[in-house]
């Protein structure tokens, strides 16, 4: 090394012009990295933007948010059907406060406490005491409902009209007689031997569908089937549900119901067909409400009903065909 003052040497010159070239290099580099990771996040951002925009949800939240429910089911459907029940029971108690907030952001006085807890008692009771303990715990679940509006509405800072009032009490009465009591089909599923197996089935196929609608009319989806209900649901996406339905069946039907062909046809029909009505109807909820979606509780979403509207009246058809397969009474 050169003592301070004098001249560098040819060797230690050529080794400060060499690490001077190497740092210029890795800055070269550098700088290109944080270009490229730029331009990479940006088309991400963008292409984001325009399947939110065609879909209007958030794509990758939706699919992390689908992987864990997903997940979740599936393992309690096979391991303990107890834990299921305790997830749909806390599914539906979310439903309920979920759907009262939106009635009563429109103008609906919807009780809160008395839905949630009907939802979770007709989920409990269901389980317990199958059928009858469904229906019963049902209309005492309305029952409740009505007698905690009727008993607001002395209360003279909530006076209203007779007719609003009666809108309020048919909202509640919705709630439970929709989402709830259909919801609840998937624990009385359970009830019955292998059933859990066939409620895996209805969320596979009902997945299948909802992805077959979404990939084909996301791709292909030029012929509206309903715009003054549902703008974004195309006839293309419906055959493509159809198609998606059909596939997911039959290897449901093989590898885990054991149902002949002609079921597997039938059963991925019915749950395309209510899966695209439960869609429907969801809609027109929200057009009469006049709200985009239910609720934001879930990214990529929207809200529970958001989630579960293919699969609540499908829930009430897959338990109605498997009586029918299997010749119960």
């Amino acid at each position: 090394m050169s003592e301070p003052g004098e001249t560098p040497t040819p060797r230690a010159s050529k080794r400060a012009r060499q690490r001077a070239e190497f740092d210029a290099t890795v800055a070269d580099i550098e700088a290109q990295v944080r270009a490229t990771n730029a331009r990479i996040e940006a088309q991400v951002r963008a292409t984001n933007a325009i399947i939110e925009e065609r879909t209007g949800r958030n794509l990758v939240a939706a699919i992390a948010i689908g992987i864990v429910f997903g997940a979740a089911f599936i393992a309690s459907l096979i391991f303990q059907t107890w834990i299921f029940m305790i997830f749909a029971g806390v599914l539906m108690v979310f439903l309920a406060l979920e759907l009262t907030a939106a009635f009563r952001a429109s103008g609906r006085n919807v009780p809160r406490i008395p839905s949630a807890i009907a939802a979770a008692g007709v989920i409990a009771a269901t389980f317990y005491w199958n059928s009858k303990g469904q229906w019963l715990i049902l209309l005492a679940g309305m029952g409740f409902i009505t007698v905690w509006r009727l008993v607001e509405a002395t209360i003279p800072s909530r006076l209203k009209s007779a007719r609003e009032l009666g809108l309020d009490l048919l909202a509640g009465l919705f709630i439970q007689a929709y989402a709830i009591f259909l919801g609840s089909f998937t624990v009385l599923l359970t009830t019955y031997p292998h059933g859990n197996l066939w409620v895996l089935s209805l969320l596979i196929v009902t997945v299948s569908t909802d992805t077959g609608a979404y990939a084909t009319g996301l791709l292909l989806g030029k012929h509206k089937m309903a715009p003054r209900i549902s703008p974004k649901k195309t006839w293309e996406g419906f055959g493509g549900s159809i198609v998606a339905a059909q596939i997911a069946s039959f290897l449901v039907g093989w590898l885990i119901l054991h149902i002949t062909v002609f079921d597997g046809v039938l059963f991925g029909l019915a749950i395309a067909l209510t899966a695209t009505l439960g869609d429907l109807v969801e809609s027109l909820i929200k057009r009469d409400l006049g709200i985009k979606d239910i609720s934001n509780w879930l990214p990529g979403h929207g809200g529970f009903l958001d989630r579960l509207d293919s699969v609540l009246p499908s829930a009430a058809v897959a338990y109605a065909l498997f009586l029918i397969f299997n010749g119960a009474r």
